[in-house]
């Protein structure tokens, strides 16, 4: 038995089973080190594999902070499109990055059958960049970084005010901004910064505004290199 971990009880609000899933304890927690796009390295556990909850039951599964977000119409459609393929398994123990994939991947699936807030899924698409990056599968990482890129553009642009949503303003500009430098697209990214440093609010937000700024500097001049060598971005 793993000390750092604990059982916490859950509720479907599909089928109503109740099982257990597994949590890292808050004082075990230990930070290493964070990326600029807020991927974070822990020593030991990663808390944040287990922030899907997945019942074994019906298949349903989501991020903990909307785990119970559903509505009647929407349980009948995990049941209709999830639950009727779903061979039956435990996903609530222990896992490593690449039970973590799978479990994310469930919960990425369910919520495109709801139709779910597209930062919900962008959120979901940036963390399997994340466990990619741990796995030094830069492929699949840049698919799921593009992924989010155009959950997030979605959200900004189309999003109907900040009202149930998990990313806000500043965030969404910021990541979006990031995720497109680091996929080469710095010209994108550039545009993205500015308007997170031009955001009203950003005084407030003094970290993502230091960073915002200094990540714009990072993309304008690769930018510039790029058009002072004759090339194209990615």
């Amino acid at each position: 038995m793993n000390p750092v971990l604990y059982d916490k009880k859950v509720t479907c609000p599909v089928c109503n089973l109740t099982f257990h899933t597994k949590k890292v304890r808050t004082s075990t927690i230990r930070i290493k080190k964070r990326d600029t796009d807020f991927c974070i390295y822990y020593e030991g556990e990663n808390p944040l594999f287990y922030e899907v909850f997945a019942c074994p039951n019906c298949g349903y599964a989501a991020l903990e902070k909307v785990f119970d977000d559903i509505t009647p119409s929407q349980k009948q459609l995990i049941q209709s499109k999830i639950s009727k393929q779903w061979v039956q398994r435990d996903l609530g123990q222990a896992r490593t990055v690449q039970e973590a994939i799978e479990v994310y991947k469930l919960a990425l699936l369910c919520s495109e059958v709801l139709n779910q807030k597209k930062d919900r899924l962008g959120l979901i698409c940036l963390r399997l960049a994340w466990w990619y990056r741990y796995l030094e599968d830069k492929e699949n990482e840049k698919i799921f970084l593009k992924h989010a890129v155009n959950c997030f553009e979605d959200a900004f642009r189309f999003g109907a005010g900040t009202n149930g949503r998990l990313v806000d303003d500043i965030m969404l500009l910021y990541l979006l901004g990031e995720l497109n430098r680091r996929l080469g697209r710095y010209e994108e990214a550039v545009a993205w910064f500015n308007r997170t440093i031009s955001q009203p609010g950003i005084q407030t937000r003094k970290k993502i505004e230091e960073q915002a700024r200094e990540q714009w500097r990072l993309a304008k001049e690769a930018y510039r290199k790029i058009k002072e060598d004759g090339g194209e971005e990615k």
